[in-house]
Protein backbone atom coordinates (compact mmCIF):
# COMPACT_ATOMS: atom_id res chain seq x y z
CA UNK A 1 0.00 0.00 0.00
CA UNK A 2 1.06 3.54 -0.97
CA UNK A 3 1.98 5.80 1.58
CA UNK A 4 0.48 9.16 1.88
CA UNK A 5 3.52 10.89 0.51
CA UNK A 6 4.19 8.35 -2.46
CA UNK A 7 0.38 8.77 -3.66
CA UNK A 8 0.90 12.12 -3.66
CA UNK A 9 4.21 12.03 -5.45
CA UNK A 10 2.12 9.36 -8.20
CA UNK A 11 -0.86 11.99 -8.70
CA UNK A 12 1.61 14.86 -9.02
CA UNK A 13 3.52 12.86 -11.78
CA UNK A 14 0.39 11.36 -13.71
CA UNK A 15 -0.89 15.06 -13.58
CA UNK A 16 2.10 16.44 -14.95
CA UNK A 17 2.46 13.76 -17.40
CA UNK A 18 -0.76 15.07 -18.70
CA UNK A 19 -0.62 16.51 -22.55
CA UNK A 20 -2.26 20.02 -22.86
CA UNK A 21 -4.29 20.12 -26.25
CA UNK A 22 -2.81 23.88 -26.56
CA UNK A 23 0.14 22.89 -26.09
CA UNK A 24 0.16 20.37 -29.16
CA UNK A 25 0.30 21.86 -32.51
CA UNK A 26 -1.46 19.55 -35.01
CA UNK A 27 0.80 18.61 -37.48
CA UNK A 28 2.15 20.76 -40.31
CA UNK A 29 -0.93 23.07 -40.48
CA UNK A 30 -0.44 23.58 -36.47
CA UNK A 31 2.98 24.80 -36.99
CA UNK A 32 1.84 28.02 -38.64
CA UNK A 33 1.35 31.10 -36.37
CA UNK A 34 1.50 31.88 -32.70
CA UNK A 35 5.65 32.63 -33.59
CA UNK A 36 7.21 34.20 -30.51
CA UNK A 37 7.20 38.37 -29.99
CA UNK A 38 11.09 39.26 -28.96
CA UNK A 39 12.79 42.49 -27.98
CA UNK A 40 15.23 43.03 -29.87
CA UNK A 41 17.36 44.53 -26.97
CA UNK A 42 20.48 47.04 -28.76
CA UNK A 43 18.65 48.83 -31.03
CA UNK A 44 15.85 49.46 -28.06
CA UNK A 45 18.52 50.86 -26.01
CA UNK A 46 19.73 53.11 -28.75
CA UNK A 47 16.08 54.42 -29.41
CA UNK A 48 14.28 54.61 -26.48
CA UNK A 49 11.69 52.67 -27.46
CA UNK A 50 10.53 48.85 -27.07
CA UNK A 51 11.49 47.22 -30.23
CA UNK A 52 10.20 44.09 -30.71
CA UNK A 53 10.01 42.02 -33.56
CA UNK A 54 7.60 39.00 -34.21
CA UNK A 55 10.10 35.78 -35.08
CA UNK A 56 7.81 34.39 -38.32
CA UNK A 57 10.83 32.47 -39.11
CA UNK A 58 9.49 29.93 -36.22
CA UNK A 59 6.84 28.75 -38.60
CA UNK A 60 7.04 25.37 -39.75
CA UNK A 61 7.79 26.06 -43.36
CA UNK A 62 10.44 28.70 -41.74
CA UNK A 63 9.16 32.59 -43.04
CA UNK A 64 5.94 34.64 -42.65
CA UNK A 65 4.85 33.67 -45.87
CA UNK A 66 3.30 30.02 -44.52
CA UNK A 67 0.69 32.61 -42.93
CA UNK A 68 -1.41 33.42 -46.21
CA UNK A 69 0.27 29.92 -47.91
CA UNK A 70 -2.49 28.49 -45.43
CA UNK A 71 -5.13 30.38 -45.65
CA UNK A 72 -4.72 30.57 -49.59
CA UNK A 73 -5.14 26.99 -49.42
CA UNK A 74 -7.99 26.92 -47.37
CA UNK A 75 -9.70 29.67 -49.15
CA UNK A 76 -9.69 27.58 -52.41
CA UNK A 77 -10.77 24.26 -50.70
CA UNK A 78 -13.39 26.39 -48.99
CA UNK A 79 -14.71 27.92 -52.44
CA UNK A 80 -14.48 24.28 -53.92
CA UNK A 81 -11.56 24.95 -56.21
CA UNK A 82 -9.44 22.63 -55.19
CA UNK A 83 -10.43 18.94 -54.43
CA UNK A 84 -8.23 15.77 -53.20
CA UNK A 85 -4.92 15.43 -55.55
CA UNK A 86 -5.14 18.24 -56.95
CA UNK A 87 -2.66 21.19 -58.00
CA UNK A 88 -1.66 24.18 -56.40
CA UNK A 89 -0.04 27.33 -58.85
CA UNK A 90 1.52 30.23 -57.72
CA UNK A 91 4.01 32.90 -58.47
CA UNK A 92 6.42 34.09 -56.24
CA UNK A 93 9.80 35.28 -55.12
CA UNK A 94 10.65 32.38 -53.24
CA UNK A 95 8.78 32.18 -49.39
CA UNK A 96 4.81 31.73 -50.26
CA UNK A 97 6.36 28.96 -52.50
CA UNK A 98 8.19 27.47 -50.27
CA UNK A 99 5.33 27.37 -47.42
CA UNK A 100 2.63 26.12 -50.33
CA UNK A 101 4.93 23.75 -50.84
CA UNK A 102 5.40 22.04 -47.57
CA UNK A 103 1.50 22.66 -47.20
CA UNK A 104 0.96 20.55 -50.08
CA UNK A 105 3.11 18.10 -49.06
CA UNK A 106 0.66 17.59 -45.62
CA UNK A 107 -2.32 18.05 -47.31
CA UNK A 108 -1.46 15.62 -50.86
CA UNK A 109 -1.63 18.29 -53.67
CA UNK A 110 0.73 18.58 -56.45
CA UNK A 111 2.64 21.96 -56.49
CA UNK A 112 3.62 24.54 -59.00
CA UNK A 113 6.09 27.30 -58.75
CA UNK A 114 6.69 30.24 -61.11
CA UNK A 115 8.95 32.73 -59.70
CA UNK A 116 11.44 35.37 -61.21
CA UNK A 117 15.07 34.01 -62.70
CA UNK A 118 16.93 36.69 -60.55
CA UNK A 119 16.36 34.49 -56.63
CA UNK A 120 18.55 32.76 -54.60
CA UNK A 121 19.76 29.13 -55.33
CA UNK A 122 18.87 28.62 -51.53
CA UNK A 123 15.14 29.26 -52.43
CA UNK A 124 15.38 27.26 -55.66
CA UNK A 125 16.96 23.84 -54.46
CA UNK A 126 14.47 24.00 -51.16
CA UNK A 127 11.41 24.14 -53.50
CA UNK A 128 12.29 21.61 -55.47
CA UNK A 129 13.54 19.00 -52.37
CA UNK A 130 9.83 19.89 -51.60
CA UNK A 131 8.86 18.52 -54.20
CA UNK A 132 7.72 21.09 -56.15
CA UNK A 133 7.73 21.70 -59.89
CA UNK A 134 9.91 25.24 -59.93
CA UNK A 135 9.47 27.25 -63.26
CA UNK A 136 12.48 30.27 -63.19
CA UNK A 137 11.57 32.66 -65.54
CA UNK A 138 13.11 36.14 -67.30
CA UNK A 139 12.42 38.83 -65.16
CA UNK A 140 9.88 41.45 -66.69
CA UNK A 141 6.92 43.82 -65.45
CA UNK A 142 4.04 42.59 -64.60
CA UNK A 143 2.37 44.52 -67.61
CA UNK A 144 4.36 41.43 -69.68
CA UNK A 145 2.01 38.54 -70.50
CA UNK A 146 5.17 36.77 -69.95
CA UNK A 147 5.42 38.13 -65.99
CA UNK A 148 5.60 35.06 -63.96
CA UNK A 149 2.21 35.91 -62.44
CA UNK A 150 0.13 35.75 -65.71
CA UNK A 151 2.78 32.72 -66.87
CA UNK A 152 0.99 30.54 -63.58
CA UNK A 153 -2.29 32.00 -63.74
CA UNK A 154 -2.42 30.66 -67.29
CA UNK A 155 -0.73 27.08 -66.65
CA UNK A 156 -3.39 26.76 -63.77
CA UNK A 157 -6.61 27.20 -66.23
CA UNK A 158 -5.03 25.02 -68.63
CA UNK A 159 -5.22 21.87 -66.31
CA UNK A 160 -7.84 19.84 -64.50
CA UNK A 161 -8.30 20.62 -60.92
CA UNK A 162 -5.54 23.28 -60.18
CA UNK A 163 -6.21 26.45 -58.70
CA UNK A 164 -3.81 29.45 -58.82
CA UNK A 165 -3.69 31.07 -55.46
CA UNK A 166 -2.75 34.55 -57.01
CA UNK A 167 -1.50 35.50 -53.32
CA UNK A 168 -0.71 39.39 -54.82
CA UNK A 169 -4.81 39.84 -55.16
CA UNK A 170 -6.02 37.12 -53.36
CA UNK A 171 -8.24 38.96 -50.16
CA UNK A 172 -7.34 35.27 -48.32
CA UNK A 173 -3.51 36.39 -47.96
CA UNK A 174 -4.62 39.37 -46.19
CA UNK A 175 -7.26 37.89 -44.07
CA UNK A 176 -4.63 35.73 -42.99
CA UNK A 177 -2.69 38.18 -41.00
CA UNK A 178 -5.98 40.14 -39.85
CA UNK A 179 -7.12 36.59 -38.20
CA UNK A 180 -4.09 35.45 -37.08
CA UNK A 181 -0.73 38.31 -36.95
CA UNK A 182 -2.50 41.00 -35.67
CA UNK A 183 -4.61 39.68 -33.18
CA UNK A 184 -1.39 38.14 -32.08
CA UNK A 185 0.57 41.53 -31.94
CA UNK A 186 -2.58 43.16 -30.10
CA UNK A 187 -2.49 39.98 -27.20
CA UNK A 188 0.65 39.75 -26.89
CA UNK A 189 1.52 43.56 -26.34
CA UNK A 190 -1.73 44.02 -23.89
CA UNK A 191 -3.30 46.28 -26.52
CA UNK A 192 -0.21 48.73 -26.09
CA UNK A 193 1.56 48.38 -29.19
CA UNK A 194 1.79 52.36 -30.63
CA UNK A 195 3.06 51.34 -34.31
CA UNK A 196 3.85 48.64 -36.51
CA UNK A 197 6.52 48.50 -39.44
CA UNK A 198 6.26 46.33 -42.53
CA UNK A 199 8.23 45.66 -45.79
CA UNK A 200 5.08 44.07 -48.37
CA UNK A 201 5.78 42.64 -51.69
CA UNK A 202 2.26 41.48 -51.92
CA UNK A 203 0.60 43.96 -49.24
CA UNK A 204 -0.89 40.90 -47.25
CA UNK A 205 0.96 41.28 -43.94
CA UNK A 206 1.13 45.22 -43.44
CA UNK A 207 -2.28 45.24 -44.96
CA UNK A 208 -3.78 42.78 -42.58
CA UNK A 209 -2.19 43.94 -39.54
CA UNK A 210 -2.74 47.43 -40.03
CA UNK A 211 -6.25 47.26 -40.99
CA UNK A 212 -6.72 45.15 -37.42
CA UNK A 213 -4.62 47.38 -35.36
CA UNK A 214 -6.04 50.16 -36.80
CA UNK A 215 -9.36 48.89 -35.63
CA UNK A 216 -8.86 48.09 -32.24
CA UNK A 217 -6.96 51.82 -31.95
CA UNK A 218 -7.32 54.44 -34.40
CA UNK A 219 -3.70 55.65 -32.64
CA UNK A 220 -1.71 52.73 -33.76
CA UNK A 221 0.42 53.91 -36.44
CA UNK A 222 0.98 52.07 -39.39
CA UNK A 223 4.33 52.50 -41.68
CA UNK A 224 5.83 50.97 -44.64
CA UNK A 225 9.93 50.56 -45.06
CA UNK A 226 10.08 50.23 -48.79
CA UNK A 227 13.17 48.80 -50.73
CA UNK A 228 14.91 51.14 -53.35
CA UNK A 229 13.32 50.40 -56.64
CA UNK A 230 10.07 49.80 -55.47
CA UNK A 231 7.10 51.95 -56.27
CA UNK A 232 5.01 52.13 -52.89
CA UNK A 233 6.99 54.71 -51.14
CA UNK A 234 6.92 57.12 -53.67
CA UNK A 235 3.00 56.55 -53.94
CA UNK A 236 2.44 56.71 -50.52
CA UNK A 237 4.35 59.55 -49.99
CA UNK A 238 3.70 61.79 -52.59
CA UNK A 239 0.32 59.38 -54.55
CA UNK A 240 3.03 58.82 -57.63
CA UNK A 241 3.27 55.39 -58.55
CA UNK A 242 7.09 56.48 -59.75
CA UNK A 243 10.11 53.73 -58.62
CA UNK A 244 12.25 54.99 -56.14
CA UNK A 245 16.08 55.13 -57.79
CA UNK A 246 18.45 51.88 -57.64
CA UNK A 247 17.48 48.22 -57.31
CA UNK A 248 17.61 46.44 -53.92
CA UNK A 249 19.10 43.13 -52.59
CA UNK A 250 16.42 42.01 -50.95
CA UNK A 251 14.24 39.37 -51.74
CA UNK A 252 10.28 39.33 -51.39
CA UNK A 253 9.48 42.89 -51.23
CA UNK A 254 9.07 46.17 -53.11
CA UNK A 255 6.66 46.26 -55.94
CA UNK A 256 5.96 48.03 -59.11
CA UNK A 257 2.06 48.48 -58.57
CA UNK A 258 -0.49 48.76 -56.06
CA UNK A 259 -2.04 45.31 -55.42
CA UNK A 260 -5.80 44.41 -53.92
CA UNK A 261 -4.12 43.31 -50.27
CA UNK A 262 -2.62 47.03 -50.26
CA UNK A 263 -5.37 49.19 -51.37
CA UNK A 264 -6.75 50.60 -48.71
CA UNK A 265 -4.80 50.20 -46.40
CA UNK A 266 -4.18 52.30 -43.48
CA UNK A 267 -1.30 53.82 -43.83
CA UNK A 268 0.36 56.81 -42.24
CA UNK A 269 3.81 57.39 -43.47
CA UNK A 270 6.87 55.43 -45.55
CA UNK A 271 9.92 54.89 -45.37
CA UNK A 272 12.53 54.63 -47.92
CA UNK A 273 15.48 52.05 -47.11
CA UNK A 274 18.52 51.86 -48.57
CA UNK A 275 20.08 49.02 -49.26
CA UNK A 276 23.42 49.77 -47.40
CA UNK A 277 20.98 50.24 -44.09
CA UNK A 278 19.60 46.68 -44.59
CA UNK A 279 22.50 45.10 -45.11
CA UNK A 280 23.98 47.03 -42.01
CA UNK A 281 21.21 45.59 -40.03
CA UNK A 282 21.19 41.98 -41.37
CA UNK A 283 24.73 41.98 -39.80
CA UNK A 284 23.91 43.49 -36.48
CA UNK A 285 20.84 41.65 -36.44
CA UNK A 286 23.20 38.74 -36.21
CA UNK A 287 26.34 39.53 -34.23
CA UNK A 288 24.32 41.95 -31.82
CA UNK A 289 21.54 39.85 -30.97
CA UNK A 290 22.46 36.95 -32.29
CA UNK A 291 19.46 36.34 -35.23
CA UNK A 292 20.57 34.97 -38.01
CA UNK A 293 17.69 36.29 -41.11
CA UNK A 294 17.63 37.59 -44.23
CA UNK A 295 17.88 41.16 -45.95
CA UNK A 296 13.56 42.09 -45.92
CA UNK A 297 14.34 41.35 -41.53
CA UNK A 298 16.99 44.16 -41.58
CA UNK A 299 14.97 45.96 -44.13
CA UNK A 300 12.50 45.97 -41.39
CA UNK A 301 14.16 46.74 -38.20
CA UNK A 302 15.99 49.70 -39.90
CA UNK A 303 12.35 51.03 -40.28
CA UNK A 304 11.26 49.80 -37.06
CA UNK A 305 14.33 52.14 -35.86
CA UNK A 306 12.96 55.08 -38.04
CA UNK A 307 9.86 55.06 -36.59
CA UNK A 308 11.37 55.40 -33.16
CA UNK A 309 13.53 58.66 -34.02
CA UNK A 310 10.60 59.44 -35.49
CA UNK A 311 7.70 59.00 -32.53
CA UNK A 312 10.77 59.80 -29.43
CA UNK A 313 11.50 57.58 -26.51
CA UNK A 314 8.88 55.55 -24.80
CA UNK A 315 6.67 53.71 -27.49
CA UNK A 316 6.23 50.36 -28.33
CA UNK A 317 7.01 49.43 -32.15
CA UNK A 318 6.70 45.68 -33.65
CA UNK A 319 7.81 44.49 -36.55
CA UNK A 320 8.63 41.27 -38.29
CA UNK A 321 11.93 39.09 -38.46
CA UNK A 322 10.80 36.94 -41.78
CA UNK A 323 12.81 34.48 -42.79
CA UNK A 324 16.37 33.08 -41.67
CA UNK A 325 19.62 34.27 -43.44
CA UNK A 326 19.99 30.45 -44.30
CA UNK A 327 18.13 30.89 -47.43
CA UNK A 328 20.61 33.75 -48.86
CA UNK A 329 23.81 32.30 -47.76
CA UNK A 330 25.51 32.08 -50.95
CA UNK A 331 24.23 36.22 -51.34
CA UNK A 332 23.49 37.91 -48.84
CA UNK A 333 26.56 36.70 -47.14
CA UNK A 334 28.80 36.20 -50.27
CA UNK A 335 31.65 38.79 -49.77
CA UNK A 336 32.13 38.26 -53.51
CA UNK A 337 28.23 38.84 -54.07
CA UNK A 338 28.65 41.84 -51.82
CA UNK A 339 31.47 43.75 -53.35
CA UNK A 340 30.15 43.35 -56.83
CA UNK A 341 26.85 44.96 -56.00
CA UNK A 342 28.65 47.56 -53.88
CA UNK A 343 27.63 46.58 -50.83
CA UNK A 344 30.62 45.41 -49.33
CA UNK A 345 31.60 47.95 -46.96
CA UNK A 346 27.91 48.13 -45.40
CA UNK A 347 29.08 45.28 -43.20
CA UNK A 348 30.62 46.53 -40.43
CA UNK A 349 34.18 45.45 -40.48
CA UNK A 350 34.51 43.20 -37.07
CA UNK A 351 31.48 41.62 -37.92
CA UNK A 352 32.92 40.06 -41.29
CA UNK A 353 34.16 37.16 -39.96
CA UNK A 354 30.62 35.84 -41.10
CA UNK A 355 30.85 36.67 -44.97
CA UNK A 356 32.84 33.40 -46.87
CA UNK A 357 33.73 33.31 -50.76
Amino acid sequence: MLSKRSAAFLLKSLNSSQLSSEAIRNGFVGMVGRTPLVRLNKVSQETGCEILAKAEFCNGGGSVKDRAALFLIKDAQEKGQLKPGGTVVEGTAGNTGIGLAHMCFAMGYKCVIYMPNNQSQEKIEMLKLLGADVRPVPVVPWTDPDNYNHQAKRFAESIENAVWTNQFDNPANKRAHIETTGPEIWQETGGKVNAVVFGTGTGGTLGGVGTYLKEKNPKVQVYLADPQGSVLYNYFKHGKLERSEGSSITEGIGQGRLTNNLKDTPIDDAFLIKDTDAVEMVFRLLHEEGFFVGASSGLNVVGAVQAAKLMGPGHTIVTCLCDTGQRYYGKLFSRRVLEEKGLLEAVPLPYRSSLHG
